[in-house]
């Protein structure tokens, strides 16, 4: 191994290090910053806690956006491939120059209003899984930009190392809440679905309504955080019956 990877490495297990003794997310996110941008290494790096909104981003240097970039992103984000690409898409690391060349970025308004205020002329992004917020499922969006020369192949692969353990790091930190259990009657109607029985069916056997399934399904789904019937019987064939509650 080079001097050049292995110095690579240890920048990336320094933040390996980090990540597995963090207890709290608003501790470890200053710390991990520039951590992170030395194992990518860039001139600056904007971290957006929920990719896609309009929180404010956490950036080092920490004066990094001023309120007229900021606003002029939110006007503008939506005709950026590699904001969409992080945002809406896969969310694996890539490089601008991949998406769009030269000439293509510097013919964005967001470039003229956004980008080249603070000197992005090359980035690197990503985005990944981060847990929970609010009750929803929460996505963190990185990017790291330079002023000189591009990402290279290797800087790509130690986004791609990192995003993983970002990723389990910010799950652990804000875990999936605990679902809301299901009632016994929920479960009877939950188990003849997995079963393949139709509503009517259900109604039937257990001698309720097609309507009284029908309630029953939708408190279900909320409670399994699913949308349709195959999800639900999914989720109820793979979770057990472990936290079934009996309501009379």
């Amino acid at each position: 191994m080079s001097a050049a990877a292995e110095a690579g490495l240890r920048r990336i297990l320094a933040v390996v290090d980090l990540l597995i003794d963090a207890v709290d997310e608003d501790t470890l996110v200053p710390a991990l910053l520039p951590l992170l941008l030395a194992a990518v290494p860039g001139d600056s790096i904007i971290w957006a806690p929920r990719a896609g909104t309009a929180d404010r981003p956490l950036t080092l240097p920490p004066d990094l956006l001023s309120q007229d970039v900021r606003d002029a992103f939110a006007r503008e984000a939506a005709t950026d491939s590699l904001v969409r690409h992080t945002t809406l898409g896969p969310g694996t690391p890539m490089r601008r120059s991949t998406l769009q060349t030269p000439g293509e970025f510097h013919a964005l308004a967001a470039y003229t209003d956004v980008y080249r205020p603070f000197g992005a002329e090359q980035q690197l992004a990503m985005s990944f899984p981060a847990g929970w917020a609010d009750g929803a499922p929460r996505k963190v969006c990185l990017a790291i930009s330079r002023r000189g020369g591009d990402f290279s192949d290797d800087d790509v692969l130690a986004a791609a190392l990192l995003r993983t353990r970002l990723s389990h790091a910010l799950d652990r930190l804000a875990p999936t809440p605990v679902p809301a259990v299901v009632t016994r009657r929920e479960s009877a109607v939950l188990a003849l679905l997995a079963r393949g029985l139709t509503n009517q069916q259900i109604a039937r056997r257990l001698a309720i309504s097609p309507r009284t399934v029908d309630k029953h399904l939708e408190h279900a789904y909320a409670k399994l955080r699913v949308g349709s019937r195959v999800a639900a019987a999914n989720a109820w064939l793979t979770r057990g019956t472990s936290e079934v509650r009996a309501r009379r």
